[in-house]
């Protein structure tokens, strides 16, 4: 559902959710604010960099989970081409990592799936006018986030495959590199993460949002 025409003082919206359902119910919810109207929507990130270049929109509502490329790559893409680009993430992924790369690719406002609707239009609303709205959950999981726990690219493969049950030398058949890198690679990550084992690697890394199955 495309519109082109844009009402005088409307915020126009974008709306990015690989659900048709969920889509629809989101454009519901906009279309009945006297203040907002959806513009376009898109089931994935590549729909949604194009559609943002087509429509040009006050605010992305993104979600984060999509197919092939995510959600955070699709604002770092759109934010690299326009700078004033505003993101408003709306998702059912509650980590503090997820947060965190999520605000550090540009969102300016994280909502959770399930919260009440009028915190999405709160959002929207406060992201438009400049502002930054997270509600009270998701600046207590940004709190909570251990400090320079940041890990390279490689060191997410790694912990991705931890989280798969593989072994040192399993990971290093997986990766092209040595078992000696990998028990490397594996320490840096217990130290980060603050823990002790795999085991708690692997299960702070799905609560945390560092891997998603």
């Amino acid at each position: 559902m495309q519109r082109m025409v844009k009402e005088i003082g409307k915020i126009r919206v974008l709306v990015v959710d690989d659900h048709p359902i969920m889509r629809f119910g989101i454009a519901t919810i906009i279309d009945a604010t006297p203040d907002m109207e959806t513009v376009a929507q898109a089931g994935s990130a590549e729909e949604a960099i194009e559609l943002y270049e087509q429509f040009l929109p006050d605010i992305t509502l993104m979600d984060l989970q999509l197919p092939a490329m995510s959600g955070v790559d699709a604002i770092r893409n759109i934010i690299a081409r326009h700078h004033d680009a505003r993101f408003v993430v709306l998702t059912t992924y509650e980590g503090d990592e997820d947060i965190h790369q999520a605000l550090e690719a540009g969102a300016r406002s994280y909502i959770i799936k399930g919260m009440p609707h009028d915190a999405l239009v709160s959002a929207l609303r406060r992201v438009n006018s400049g502002g930054r709205f997270l509600p009270p959950p998701v600046s207590r999981a940004l709190s909570s986030r251990t400090p320079n726990s940041d890990l390279s690219a490689r060191e997410r493969e790694v912990l991705k495959l931890i989280v798969k049950g593989k072994n040192n030398k399993e990971i290093a058949k997986d990766l092209g590199i040595t078992e000696a890198t990998v028990k490397c690679h594996v320490g840096v990550i217990l130290s980060r993460l603050n823990v002790s084992d795999r085991t708690q690697a692997a299960v702070a890394a799905l609560q945390r949002g560092l891997v998603h199955l």
